[in-house]
């Protein structure tokens, strides 16, 4: 290292820029030459400066071509739903709603009745993971409570 009053670090660095030589400079501003006309090629392409801004380039668009789809049908729906049958859904059916307070709810007992906002015969809603898929009507079918879907709800009429 140099001890000629200089910044040690600054010395370090002059003595390590000393052993790698002129050939490693000289390689670094090929490289920068070579990326400078690179960079100059580009900027070329475009006519003015506002085109350069918004990426547009001298350069007639090419058409692009898709090729015909025919032939080249999926799988049948049959094989698709296959892959799906053992997926676990979560059903549930909402005889109704109410709003209570939470007073309210620390008074239920054994025996408290609490009303909901439909009426006795009122279709049950039927959701899936927590959407709307049909309505229908409560049934007993030896001794347990069943569904009776009346109506599918459309994707379409979902939210």
């Amino acid at each position: 290292m140099s001890t000629d009053g200089k910044d040690p670090a600054a010395a370090q660095l002059q003595d390590e820029g000393e052993m790698l030589g002129t050939a490693h400079v000289g390689d670094l501003e090929a490289k920068a030459d070579a990326i400078l006309k690179g960079a100059e090629a580009a900027i070329e392409q475009f006519d003015t400066p506002e085109q350069a801004k918004q990426g547009r380039t001298k350069k007639a668009p090419q058409p692009f071509r898709l090729e015909d789809l025919v032939g080249n049908e999926g799988p049948p729906d049959k094989c698709s739903i296959d892959l799906i049958r053992d997926v676990d859904l979560d059903l549930r059916v909402e005889l109704g709603r109410t709003e209570m307070l939470l007073e309210d709810v620390l008074k239920l007992r054994r025996g408290s009745v609490v009303t909901l906002d439909k009426l006795a015969g009122d279709p049950v809603d039927l959701f899936v993971n927590g959407r709307l898929v049909a309505k229908g009507e409560i049934l007993v079918l030896n001794d347990n409570f069943c569904v009776r879907v009346a109506q599918l709800i459309g994707s379409d009429s979902l939210d």
